[in-house]
């Protein structure tokens, strides 16, 4: 029989366990406001949630009869979106994320796989399940699902230069979020949401940068190599390339929210010298269910 002290030594044991992403994470969810718990969507629940005027290919059992005896038009009682839907996410764990200009700044991919996480922990706690792309696990609900995640994600990352969205296990329907510095091949990117976009996923892109990516303060002689070490770049006039760096980011920009916009997803830009929750809450509100 298992006595009240070995329970509490388990689950002491348990909690020094947490993997301290998932930590992170959960404070990271604990600092987003999010409004009154569990906004009300029409669709398939018990709960009433409003009246609406009937129209043609509306099944006459839907109909209320009692409100539509007090009016001259029929009237179709909604209901509360209740069952759990599924979201995927994916988060580049290339080399190009392991990037930071400053001792002070989180990596891109640390902050990266901090905001899917905090994102996962409030989509839970909304009553959806959660699942990354890149597992072979379905997805789920529950601190358990959490634990897994942040497992899978910790220590995961890859030798290559760049990383692209993966889609495969997406279901139509559901919703996926991509987070990424987004600055590998764009083809891959457009055919990874084309994809999605063609099962019926809805999601976001945010794309994570360091600041030193939007400034670009170099001059001189200086050498630029990619962080698998695969690329290198020596010139005398690093200054020269500004411009041209800069613009190329800002139609990279530009086409990663005309990509968005086009498939039915959205898009936003991060910097891991701004607040990680205002991310969070872009993120979480991207991701509400609309009907």
């Amino acid at each position: 029989m298992t006595t009240p002290a070995a329970l509490r030594r388990k689950s002491a044991e348990l909690a020094g366990a947490l993997p301290p992403l998932l930590a992170d994470a959960e404070r990271l969810a604990a600092m987003v406001l999010l409004g009154e718990h569990g906004r009300r969507h029409a669709g398939m629940g018990d709960e009433f949630w409003q009246y609406r005027v009937a129209v043609d290919g509306d099944e006459a059992r839907q109909i209320d009869w009692r409100r539509s005896a007090r009016s001259d038009v029929h009237f179709i009682r909604q209901k509360e979106w209740q069952a759990a839907q599924s979201v995927l996410l994916w988060v580049d764990q290339s080399a190009s994320m392991q990037f930071t200009s400053a001792k002070d700044l989180a990596p891109k991919g640390e902050r990266a796989r901090v905001l899917a996480m905090a994102t996962a922990v409030l989509l839970v706690r909304g009553g959806e399940r959660v699942g990354l792309t890149s597992s072979a696990n379905p997805p789920r609900s529950g601190q358990g699902q959490l634990l897994r995640m942040a497992m899978e994600l910790t220590g995961a990352d890859t030798a290559e230069d760049f990383g692209a969205p993966e889609v495969h296990g997406m279901r139509p329907n559901t919703r996926a979020v991509f987070i990424s510095d987004f600055m590998g091949d764009f083809a891959a990117v457009k055919l990874a949401l084309t994809d999605a976009a063609d099962r019926g996923v809805k999601g976001a892109l945010l794309q994570v940068l360091d600041p030193q990516e939007e400034a670009f303060p170099f001059d001189g002689r200086t050498i630029f190599e990619s962080m698998a070490g695969t690329m290198r770049h020596e010139t005398l006039k690093a200054g020269d390339l500004r411009d041209r760096y800069l613009q190329r980011l800002e139609e990279r920009k530009a086409a990663l929210a005309d990509l968005a916009h086009a498939t039915g997803w959205q898009y936003s830009c991060h910097h891991t010298n701004d607040a990680p929750r205002v991310a969070l809450t872009w993120l979480y509100h991207a991701l509400e269910r609309r009907h």
